[in-house]
């Protein structure tokens, strides 16, 4: 006679929108946003996947929740008077959150229509510049400006990294191929390969060049809202 095995405290527990959320969340950042899925995601909690239903209307609305948890997980505390400052703070707390759960910022530009959450965010970094002396217009422009910088992500036009896993000989053959044709390239290239040859595998440091960025551009801002008066397009020098 076998051996009856008791389902465990964690999924005796009575389902939920909340729970299902936490489970889903809990199985992106474990094993990609890829694996999510309404099966898999009943498989976790240990229920069938039409029960989820009960709770969800279907797996966009699940998306829609867990970056919502994530959003929750970023600290909109006051963080001073100086707006720029108080802007960086804020943006790298996001950033935190998103190095936390790496696929949320794939899912947070594939969203349709923004979350209250999001707004609420959005509105949160409104008001540092408001206080700050941002017009209305100076601070539509300034969002445009940071872009998904604003949500402490990037999206960049070329990842290095698959280039970083070639032998050194297969980097030399790259590069000697490309400089002919595209030799701004290829010195940008032999940098980033040669900064730090000791470690294998680096490539650009991706938080450095989100805070130069970031820096660069709150810099650009903060002169502009000094020189026009919170006002954007008046500033020709």
């Amino acid at each position: 006679m076998g051996t009856r095995i008791e389902p465990s405290t964690e999924r005796r527990r009575p389902l939920n929108r909340a729970r299902i959320l936490r489970a889903a969340v809990e199985l992106a950042d474990r094993d990609g946003i890829e694996a999510l899925s309404m099966r898999r995601l009943g498989q976790e909690l240990g229920v069938e996947a039409m029960s989820l239903y009960n709770h969800v209307p279907n797996k966009e609305d699940v998306l829609d929740g867990i970056v919502d948890l994530v959003l929750d997980e970023v600290d909109l505390a006051p963080v001073g008077d100086d707006w720029k400052s108080a802007a960086r703070s804020r943006i790298l707390s996001a950033r935190r959150v998103m190095l936390r759960h790496p696929w949320a910022s794939g899912v947070i530009v594939s969203r349709r229509q923004p979350s209250p959450r999001m707004l609420r965010y959005m509105d949160s970094m409104g008001a540092i510049m408001r206080a700050g002396g941002f017009s209305v217009d100076l601070m539509h422009h300034a969002f445009h400006a940071l872009g998904s910088r604003v949500l402490g992500f990037s999206q960049e036009l070329y990842d290095d990294s698959a280039d970083l896993e070639a032998t050194p000989e297969i980097q030399a053959l790259m590069l000697r191929r490309m400089s002919q044709e595209y030799p701004n390239i290829t010195a940008v290239m032999e940098q980033v390969m040669h900064d730090d040859a000791s470690v294998v595998g680096t490539g650009c440091d991706d938080q450095l060049e989100f805070e130069f960025a970031l820096d660069l551009i709150l810099d650009g801002l903060d002169r502009l809202r000094a020189l026009s008066g919170g006002r954007a397009g008046t500033a020709s020098s």
